[in-house]
């Protein structure tokens, strides 16, 4: 029998959802969509990013094409809501326009937001250099059909929710649950105080700076998520490690579950991964440490053995040039981003991360799925929990000798790779999406059965 999930509208709010961007957020986000809908979820997903209509289409069918989302319907954005009407800006925006709050404007800087080449619809407070712009209390401007100002809303706060009211109120007296998956979005919406609607606020990264143990320095962001998260229903982390270091730090105020991002388990037939052919999949990004994986891999000295370096990101001319220096490029490829990440999987015989911080670690999930054994340095978070069934070797955080004398055994020793190899599958079990959707569907039944917390 399947999951089922309590009759209610769903709404799923993210920042943005762009092809190839936000790396895992954005395949887990899609992931959750795509599981709910299969429960028989009806199921909005909302996006607020104030890109234009035609780039927000190409993202919708790109989507489409990959099969991330079923209809692209589902996939709505603020901005083209707000404008795609004729002669105007959309009723539920002029409606919540204050007159009072476009006086004395004139000299700020505003970005005008047109439907094609018409008379400007709305105007965006241009915030420059200052990543909480969207605590900004500067209106942003509603404009009547002949382009007149008739008002303005409070910050993007007023927008965001001018727009969320509006399509709550469209639902009737259905119960809605927001499924918030930004924390700038949580932000705005921790007050949001309508009967109908529960918040739950999953979590998809570390909320720790270096050097990452559970009483390091948090960030400004996460400073003041923290200060509101009691108000959201729930807050679902990916990993029991973190939920137990938040429930240690800031006692039991927030509603705390465990949901981590589920993963499709495979079929699993005879398996021929390619001798000596290591993996990394991943964005390149600092945080990652792809170098410390090149230096391991040559320090493990295993011959014909071969690394392949999946992604891309702001660290690659870096690599090259590491790649160059160490004159390793006969045995070391950066091969850019894969469209078959399963493909890849089926051909490594192990699978290395070296990331300072993870939220779960999606790439490890997967290569567990697909009986690959997996090396990992003992991280926050992520690693420790997906490896507590076998399937993998941990290191120390940062030790590259133990790191490339873990590849050297598990390239070298047959016994060695044949159980971690026959302990992945059931490792990753745990991390299915069918376990994610019922500690998910839980979570909303505990929700609604309770008084909001607003």
């Amino acid at each position: 029998m399947g999951v089922e999930l309590p009759d209610a509208e769903y709404l799923v709010l993210s920042s943005r959802l762009i092809p190839d961007l936000d790396g895992g957020y954005t395949i887990a986000a899609l992931a959750r969509a795509r599981q709910l809908v299969g429960a028989g979820a009806k199921l909005a997903l909302l996006t607020f990013d104030p890109g234009d209509a035609a780039s927000h289409a190409e993202h919708r069918s790109e989507f489409a094409r990959r099969g991330a989302i079923d209809d692209t319907a589902r996939l709505r954005n603020l901005f083209d809501e707000a404008v795609a009407h004729e002669g105007g800006a959309a009723v539920w925006l002029r409606a919540a326009a204050s007159a009072r709050l476009s006086e004395g404007v004139a000299d700020r800087e505003y970005r005008m937001l047109r439907d094609s080449a018409g008379p400007p619809i709305a105007a965006l407070p241009v915030i420059p250099d200052n990543p909480d712009w969207h605590l900004t209390d500067e209106p942003v401007l509603v404009y009547d059909a002949d382009g007149g100002i008739i008002g303005g809303v409070e910050g993007f706060r007023g927008l965001y929710r001018a727009w969320l009211e509006h399509l709550a109120a469209s639902l009737g007296d259905r119960p809605i649950v927001v499924i918030c998956e930004s924390r700038q979005i949580g932000e705005l919406i921790a007050d949001w105080d309508d009967p109908r609607v529960r918040i739950i606020h999953p979590i998809h990264t570390m909320h720790l700076e270096a050097p990452h143990t559970p009483d390091a320095p948090m960030n400004a962001l996460w400073t003041r998520w923290f200060a509101l998260a009691h108000r959201f229903d729930a807050v679902t982390w990916p990993t029991p490690r973190q939920r137990d270091d938040v429930a240690a730090r800031f006692g039991s105020g927030i509603r705390s579950v465990v949901v981590p991002n589920g993963i499709r388990l495979r079929e699993l037939g005879e398996r021929t991964p390619q001798p000596g052919l290591v993996v990394s999949l991943s964005r390149l990004a600092p945080g990652k440490r792809i170098d410390h994986i090149i230096r391991a891999f040559l320090g493990a000295d295993v011959p014909g053995s071969t690394l392949e370096i999946w992604g891309d990101g702001p660290s690659r001319a870096g690599l090259e040039q590491l790649i160059a220096e160490l004159d390793c490029a006969d045995r070391v490829e950066l091969k850019g981003v894969t469209s078959d990440p399963d493909a890849v999987l089926e051909r490594a015989s192990v699978v290395v991360s070296a990331s300072a911080f993870e939220g779960q670690g999606l790439s490890l999930a997967e290569a567990l799925s697909h009986a690959c054994p997996v090396i990992s340095y003992d991280i926050r978070y992520g690693p420790s929990d997906l490896l507590a069934g076998g399937g993998g070797i941990l290191v120390p955080d940062g030790d590259e000798a133990a790191l490339a004398d873990a590849v050297h055994r598990v390239l070298t020793d047959a016994e060695l790779r044949e159980r971690l190899t026959a302990e992945a599958p059931a490792a990753a079990s745990i991390w299915s999406s069918e376990h994610a959707l019922e500690a998910f569907a839980t979570t909303v039944r505990d929700v609604l059965a309770a008084p909001a917390r607003r």
